[in-house]
């Protein structure tokens, strides 16, 4: 294989690699987005600097993916804490928990998602959202089904806020050869449906899965989306490997 053949392969092994060379497309992407109040010596413990914290918000979300191309259907959860970062309004994509390994290793090894078995379902007029690791229920999510029809634009906003994530590479020694702050959107939305309602969030300590170390103080909205989409590449805003050495 010659080397610029071995260049245009990101991931090994060269002949079958982990997921596809694609920017993929996502149909039928259903969400439950929990936005809770959080303690703010929590959040300021886990954010990086520069990003600032206003507001002590983190949005709980559970994805259920219909179809991905080079993906394939597959189910996401996670957490997302409200930033702000040089005058821009984010989230800071705090963890991830999938049960898809292309997926997983797309978003860890190139777009700095920090990536168990999250399942979305209806169950007697709730939606219902868990998340649990190895046989440990660590997340459980409900929202009344379809109580309430959400605006459009809303729904739209609430999925396009730009998200930061911490991208960091170690050296064959362990030292730190990439450690940035990166910027991703989502872009070509169609809102298919959406809908707002009460809901509840219950976090259950777990050592590996550390969610409740943001506890849940109080509930402030919660949203039920069907939506397409395409997921942007991400771009670095920080550097702190240079930033740092100043």
């Amino acid at each position: 294989m010659r080397m610029e053949d071995v260049r245009r392969h990101p991931t090994t092994p060269l002949t079958s690699p982990a997921y596809a060379p694609t920017v993929p497309r996502f149909t039928d992407r259903e969400y439950l987005n929990i936005v809770y109040r959080t303690d703010p010596d929590a959040l300021r413990a886990v954010v990086p600097e520069p990003l600032r914290i206003d507001d002590p918000l983190v949005r709980f979300e559970i994805m259920k993916m219909g179809d991905v191309s080079g993906f394939g259907p597959y189910t996401e959860a996670g957490q997302a804490i409200e930033v702000v970062f040089e005058g821009e309004r984010g989230e800071y994509l705090h963890a991830m928990y999938l049960d898809n390994f292309p997926a997983t290793a797309s978003g860890r090894e190139v777009s700095a998602y920090p990536k168990v078995a999250p399942t979305l379902y209806v169950d007697n007029g709730t939606l219902v959202g868990t998340l649990e690791y190895g046989t440990l229920r660590v997340a459980t999510a409900t929202m009344g089904y379809k109580h309430r029809t959400l605006d459009e634009a809303t729904a739209r906003d609430q999925i396009t806020v730009p998200t930061f994530m911490l991208k960091s590479v170690p050296g064959y020694r362990r030292e730190l050869r990439v450690q940035e702050l990166v910027r991703t959107e989502i872009t070509d939305v169609v809102v298919k449906e959406a809908y707002a309602g009460p809901a509840r969030l219950q976090l259950f300590a777990h050592v590996l899965a550390p969610l409740a170390d943001l506890p849940v103080l109080e509930v402030v909205s919660a949203s039920h989306i069907l939506t397409d989409l395409t997921l942007a590449p991400v771009e670095p805003v920080f550097d702190y490997l240079k930033e740092g050495a100043r």
